[in-house]
């Protein structure tokens, strides 16, 4: 059984109340996310807040704005956010993305966003676990992620987004009609020489400077983080 709070060097995430809990994927793209200059940032689906909370720590003069439609994860977000030292840079909207699009939110220098994924797998039985990693009815489509991004990016301006890469080749679709291209790739092993899992990729306007290909291994042979992985994540883990 996962616990029921995960302690970061800064921040303490409670996640007893949300379905989807912190997990590799998330830290990495909360630790890999370029928010160098970023002014305003937006966290499309924050579930614990962590994604929020990463960018805070991360990127001191902005401010950052978090969307959950579950009502629990939200509250616990908002909750983990007031007892963090950012609380005054961060708001949590409990509210789906059609719902905040429609109040015209102010523009955005970057966007990041974990989306439900797994499309083909059999979805939990719990509903909240569901909505929060399987893409399907009620859940954020890449589609409105796209468009969102698409509308509510400030020029120059980046999305951010991680994804297994058959689903990242989906969203990278998605995206070019949007008239969005992938300025940055990371693509992500577990261990040497095994398969790719996770991809992460940048999305700007099409036309701005050309994309760079990167790649990240978590652990090494002998089972223990690497040199890689420790620096992006040292100043989050208690351990590193």
């Amino acid at each position: 059984m996962p616990n029921e709070f995960f302690q970061f060097k800064q921040f303490r995430i409670d996640q007893s109340d949300c379905a989807q809990k912190v997990s590799t994927d998330a830290c990495l793209l909360g630790a890999v996310a370029d928010l160098c200059d970023a002014t305003r940032i937006l966290d499309l689906g924050t579930g614990t807040g962590l994604l929020a909370l990463m960018a805070a720590q991360r990127a001191p003069n902005a401010e950052i704005e978090a969307i959950e439609i579950d009502l629990a994860a939200a509250a616990q977000a908002a909750a983990n956010v007031a007892a963090s030292p950012w609380a005054d840079r961060i708001r949590v909207h409990s509210l789906s993305l059609a719902s905040y699009a429609a109040a015209l939110p102010p523009s955005f220098s970057h966007i990041i966003c974990n989306p439900p994924f797994f499309r083909r797998s059999l979805a939990p039985p719990d509903a909240a676990r569901a909505t929060a990693r399987h893409a399907g009815e009620g859940s954020l489509t890449f589609g409105e992620i796209v468009a969102f991004a698409a509308a509510h990016l400030l020029p120059g301006g980046t999305l951010t987004v991680l994804l297994p890469p058959p689903e990242m080749q989906q969203f990278a679709q998605e995206a070019q009609s949007g008239r969005l291209a992938v300025r940055a790739r990371l693509t992500v092993r577990h261990r040497p020489g095994g398969r790719v899992t996770r991809c992460i990729c940048a999305f700007g306007g099409v036309g701005t400077a050309g994309t760079s290909e990167k790649s990240l291994i978590i652990q090494d042979v002998d089972g223990n983080y690497s040199t890689e992985f420790r620096e992006l994540l040292a100043g989050f883990y208690l351990a590193l």
